[in-house]
């Protein structure tokens, strides 16, 4: 979709953003690519940083912030880095999270889903909670999330990140109604199975319908521009039709 939308001047904030090939990191290409002005976020800061010097090499605007967004501090700090940078925040993408295994939960220890909790839903409510400050100010901003299909039905062995899932899915709209009437939209995309190379690694013999991680990009980056001015709330699949 870069060359369809246009971000120029626009500032980005996208999270998870570590590991190449990764979704995180081709969304923020994908606004790279479309002229805005990036600040990328990941828990190592390492990758985060190496992420942040291949953009600019590329020719991108854009700044790296680590730390764990799951404390409330980190989660404000990563949105006023975007401010201070940019002087104003247009975009964010909460991508961080993920499942972290598939296990029964008649085995599963309670951290497991702790952790999933923590990693998809806080985050996600945290970082939108600190830029929603900005952009009602503002009176504009566009926030996407990251569900998945597995929101709209049960998974067995993937209670947690099932739950977890449907929490962003519902959070979602909730945060669309409570912000609708103050210039701020906030839409999810629901992926089916991504064709990355860690899912490609552990899931390769599946018989999955795989989709392209650029229609992903596409979808987010359609939600985020003023070609869906009129659309907040929505959870939009991205799985040829698997919901």
């Amino acid at each position: 979709m870069p060359g369809l939308v246009d971000f120029a001047g626009q500032a980005v904030l996208v999270t998870g953003v570590g590991r190449v090939g990764q979704i995180g990191h081709a969304v923020a290409e994908g606004f790279g690519k479309a002229g805005a002005r990036l600040v990328i976020c990941d828990v190592s800061a390492v990758n985060v940083a190496a992420r942040a010097r291949e953009f600019v090499e590329r020719g991108f605007e854009c700044r790296a912030a680590a730390g764990d967004l799951t404390e409330p501090d980190v989660a404000q700090w990563a949105v006023e880095e975007a401010v201070q940078a940019y002087g104003q925040l247009d975009v964010v993408v909460n991508a961080a999270g993920g499942l972290t295994g598939v296990k029964s939960m008649l085995e599963a220890e309670t951290a497991v889903f702790d952790r999933e909790m923590a990693i998809n839903v806080k985050t996600a409510y945290l970082v939108s909670r600190a830029a929603a400050k900005v952009m009602v100010a503002q009176r504009r901003g566009a926030i996407v999330n990251f569900a998945s299909i597995a929101a709209f039905h049960g998974r067995a062995e993937m209670v947690a990140y099932t739950a977890a899932k449907a929490g962003v899915a519902a959070m979602s709209r909730s945060m669309a109604l409570e912000l609708r009437d103050q210039g701020v939209r906030v839409n999810a995309v629901a992926p089916g199975t991504a064709r990355t190379p860690e899912n490609l690694a552990t899931m390769g013999a599946a018989a999955v319908r795989w989709v392209d991680v650029s229609d992903i990009v596409n979808a987010v980056l359609f939600l985020a521009s003023g070609l869906a001015a009129g659309i907040t709330g929505h959870v939009l699949p991205v799985s040829h039709g698997e919901v």
